[in-house]
């Protein structure tokens, strides 16, 4: 008989393409970004690929907001070079858009609906 796959949480099914990535590409990293009165220019901490998908879903359990972002340098579009994780709560402004010299492969917004 074959194994039954457990149905995935909500927040598991929005993580799903930061989980297929890190499995891809072990050595892909995140940028974590935290709302704090205005959006940070530079990152707050950097997660290893195994650490992405099981960190954003601790928060989203937590109630934060988290726009997840899958980038690419503009010489290089078709491959990742690494995520975005942009993290708030409810009251603040969306974060701000990729910068030049990148390109956005893959987007996910929590809750959806959530601006950003």
């Amino acid at each position: 008989m074959a194994a039954v796959r457990p149905v995935p949480t909500p927040a598991q099914a929005f993580l799903a393409p930061l989980a297929r990535l890190a499995q891809r590409d072990p050595e892909v990293e995140a940028l974590v970004f935290w709302e704090a009165g205005g959006w940070p220019s530079e990152p707050t901490e950097e997660l290893e690929a195994e650490e992405i998908a099981f960190y954003a879903e601790g928060l989203l359990d937590e109630g934060f907001r988290l726009d997840w972002r899958i980038l690419a340098a503009a010489d290089a579009p078709a491959r990742p070079d690494h995520v975005q994780l942009w993290l708030w709560e409810e009251g603040a402004d969306p974060p701000p858009p990729p910068g030049e010299g990148w390109v956005l492969l893959d987007r996910g917004v929590w809750p959806e609906g959530a601006a950003a």
